[in-house]
């Protein structure tokens, strides 16, 4: 499989007011990014709260993101937060069964005690075998910790065939640049999950962005991703305001993405699993409003429509 270039939200969950998956509130916010510019979905993510879904719900979640976008865009999905290797197995090929274009490997999860490479190989190499006629991606998802790859482990990534996305958090523009030196010439794609250096990955050579603040303002990261190369002033700019913007994304997300998309229309709540609404304080939705007011000038100055709800 060939992954699409460009910009990929981390898609959060919408649960209905008994704390339930809403699959039409789910269905209404895959649109929505696909209609502003996604192109890709990735899914069943830590943004999807997915250490709080069991793997029936992520089942459900997959399918139906895919149902909806996936004739369209390539809707990709992780979700193997057990503890041990044998249980994740089972969680992915669940996961793997919906259709999803690819499953995302989670490098904490392959490596659950920081053991060290030879673990986290180990167990790669076996979730590989277990589940062919597939491609993966992975991510070093920050939750329950960081686990950065090596560059010995991004070569092996590389060089197996089937891992083909990577979703860079390492958020160091050194580390971005000897990665790409890694892979060039590989079927491997770097996408960067780190807005203040969005700009400078771009330029060395990553395939797009693949980032929480999509769930606010995908069509401006798009404007990036589109126009970094024939615009470098506006980009430049872009870029500053940017590393400002995603201030946002604090204690309250993801429950301020939904308090943001629920202000475009989307009705979507704010229940939430995996951290209590009170996060969601005042100051916090002051800072939506204020956000939402900044994106829209942005919006003016790159040429972009004012975002709606479409769905």
């Amino acid at each position: 499989m060939i992954f699409n270039n460009g910009v990929w939200p981390t898609m959060i969950t919408i649960f209905d007011d008994h704390n339930n998956l809403d699959i039409s509130a789910n269905k209404r916010v895959a649109r929505h990014l696909l209609e502003y510019g996604a192109d890709g979905i990735f899914t069943v993510c830590q943004s999807s709260e997915m250490f709080a879904l069991n793997t029936q719900e992520k089942v459900l979640l997959a399918k139906s993101v895919l149902a909806e976008v996936g004739e369209k865009i390539q809707v990709i999905a992780s979700g193997h937060t057990s503890e041990t290797i044998t249980a994740q197995l089972e969680e992915l090929k669940a996961v793997a069964a919906t259709g999803v274009h690819s499953i995302v490997l989670v490098t904490n999860r392959l490596d659950i005690n920081n053991q060290g490479s030879t673990e986290l190989l180990k167990n790669t190499e076996r979730i590989l075998n277990e589940i062919p006629d597939i491609d993966f991606g992975i991510y070093e998802c920050p939750f329950p910790y960081r686990r950065l790859l090596s560059e010995d482990e991004i070569d092996w990534c590389a060089k197996s065939g089937r891992i083909k996305f990577f979703k860079d958090v390492s958020c160091n523009a050194d580390i971005q640049q000897k990665r790409i030196d890694l892979v060039r010439g590989t079927p491997l794609k770097l996408f960067n999950a780190n807005t203040q250096t969005i700009l400078n990955s771009l330029k060395i050579g990553y395939s797009g962005f693949n980032g929480v603040m999509c769930n606010f303002h995908i069509d401006i990261y798009k404007w990036m991703y589109n126009n970094f190369t024939t615009e470098p002033g506006k980009a430049a700019t872009l870029q500053e305001w940017l590393s400002k913007a995603c201030a946002i994304e604090g204690p309250a997300y993801p429950a301020i993405a939904k308090y943001h998309l629920n202000n475009l229309g989307l009705n979507v709540g704010y229940t939430m699993r995996v951290k209590p609404n009170t996060n969601l304080t005042a100051e916090a939705k002051q800072m939506s409003a204020d956000l939402e007011k900044q994106e829209n000038e942005m919006r003016k100055f790159l040429g972009l429509k004012k975002m709606t709800c479409k769905s």
